[in-house]
């Protein structure tokens, strides 16, 4: 399941990602961790690499709770014929 958020194993070895941090939104992950170096993580600096990062990560959360209710439900309605 590649997205244009998703980035090759090569692209994220190449950028020395963290597994833990290869995720859907790992091809946002890259350039805001070269602006954080080029400006030596000043805050206020990468802001718009930042808030597009984390509305990705905010995104991918409330896909997968959607997806987990859904199945929650579908797993109750089974229980219930089943009785």
């Amino acid at each position: 399941m590649t997205s244009s958020t998703t980035a090759s194993q090569s692209e994220l070895e190449a950028a020395r990602v963290p597994l833990g941090w290869r995720d859907q939104c790992s091809a946002l992950l890259i350039p805001l961790n070269v602006c954080r170096h080029k400006t030596l993580y000043m805050p206020w600096k990468c802001e718009d690499e930042r808030h597009g990062y984390e509305k990705c990560q905010y995104d991918d959360y409330m896909r997968r709770m959607k997806q987990l209710t859904r199945q929650k439900k579908a797993a109750a309605e089974a229980a219930a014929e089943e009785e």
